[in-house]
């Protein structure tokens, strides 16, 4: 009996071996070695994956070393009249329920307010008012505000200045010659395709395993010797590198963490309700906040940044960022062709004065002025889905929502 036991025990050593963890082939073979942990790595490989980002997307903290953006002081809460949503929006020429589109385009929170109340609020997929949703690139917008503090606080002195003169270490690269104004409009001319065919990964896919999957180096260290492909000003190119040179200018000239100024500046005059994280980039002690896609927060504090955009700057009795940056940061910078233009890391919606923070895969700050609306929508686009349609047909539904007119009282 003694026998079978001890052979049992070591088939299971064994099998336990064998079946180590390993690591993902692409990321074996890309990048240097990491100390990240080979499950980590695997998971940040798979976060966007449709089976499983409902819930990735509100588990950062798990995943990654992050950073608080903090608030000390006593909330201040949001006014609240909940309103049933007795409109209906059409999308491809057919008629939809409000209740329809949550599922239909894979949300998991979304906040209504209008006049300055929240009219609507819900929760799915056992998502609650405290989880801390991924803002992916909504992150650049948060960016753009606190850049309009540093220009009020005359820490950037001029936005035509060389971005170069703030942070030397880009002078032997592109970014030598372009204007501060310029990476504002992600106008800047650097080669950097926002391109993630991770089959041929370009320098863009190579930046996210190397950065954001096995923090060996940081997301912005490319910008130091970066190619040009286009004269700087002439030609759009979204480019998420263009924001984290922002957010090192933003470091540099703040002499601080992007965490410790926004919480000052932003975050604390905000009233938000809770704590928000950045997701760090690079290796411990050597990464930073990653200012291009990284911040979390919840659903409420999200609106307030809408709110605080719609009200020119202020909320709370305070100006925290000038009405002037708000007016100047939301004015689109093309000829608005097409749906959509781009003013300073801020989507603008073409013919109206409707603009949008936006994130990969589903995330949303609407903003209207004209009808005194904020819609924040947190979603799990499916990435094989492409986001086209889904967010032809979000914008659909926002507009309806901007249109729509309840009884508050």
């Amino acid at each position: 009996m003694k026998k079978i036991i001890l052979l049992i025990l070591l088939a299971s050593a064994s099998l336990a071996t064998s079946a180590q963890v390993t690591l993902e082939p692409i990321l074996e073979k890309t990048g240097p070695v990491s100390d990240v942990p080979i499950a980590i790595q695997n998971a940040r490989w798979h976060m966007n994956d449709s089976d499983i980002n409902t819930l990735t997307f509100r588990s950062m903290d798990k995943l990654y070393n992050t950073r608080n953006v903090s608030n000390i002081a006593p909330s201040v809460p949001l006014p609240k009249n909940e309103q049933p949503l007795n409109f209906t929006y059409q999308f491809q020429d057919k008629n939809y329920q409000p209740q329809e589109f949550l599922d239909r385009t894979y949300t998991n929170a979304m906040l209504i307010m209008k006049n300055g109340k929240i009219v609507y609020e819900n929760y799915l997929n056992n998502s609650r008012p405290d989880t801390h949703f991924m803002g992916w690139s909504m992150t650049k917008s948060l960016v753009s505000i606190m850049v309009g503090i540093a220009v009020d606080e005359g820490l950037i002195k001029s936005l035509n200045d060389d971005i170069s003169l703030y942070l030397p270490e880009l002078k032997n690269g592109a970014y030598k010659g372009v204007t501060v104004r310029q990476v504002l409009q992600m106008r800047s001319g650097v080669d950097y395709e926002e391109n993630y065919d991770f089959s041929q990964p370009g320098l863009a896919a190579l930046n996210h395993i190397t950065a954001l999957v096995k923090n060996v180096a940081r997301f912005v260290d490319v910008a130091k010797d970066i190619k040009r492909a286009h004269t700087p000003g002439e030609f759009f190119a979204y480019k998420t590198i263009d924001t984290a040179v922002l957010g090192l200018l933003l470091e540099r000239v703040a002499k601080r963490t992007l965490a410790s100024y926004m919480t000052e500046h932003l975050w604390e005059p905000l009233g938000a309700e809770s704590n928000g994280f950045f997701i760090m980039d690079g290796p411990q002690g050597i990464g930073r906040e990653f200012s291009g896609a990284g911040y979390n927060a919840i659903l409420r504090d999200y609106a307030r940044i809408g709110e605080m955009m719609l009200n020119k700057g202020r909320l709370n009795g305070t100006q925290i960022v000038p009405e002037s940056w708000v007016a100047e940061s939301t004015k689109p910078n093309g000829d608005e062709n097409e749906p959509m233009d781009y003013a300073y890391q801020w989507w603008t919606v073409s013919k109206t004065q409707a603009y949008s923070a936006i994130g990969l895969q589903g995330q949303f700050i609407y903003v209207d002025p004209t009808t005194n609306t904020v819609v924040v929508k947190l979603s799990y686009f499916p990435i094989e889905r492409g986001e086209g349609l889904l967010e032809m047909e979000t914008f659909a539904f926002f507009d309806a929502v901007s249109k729509w007119t309840p009884v508050l009282h």
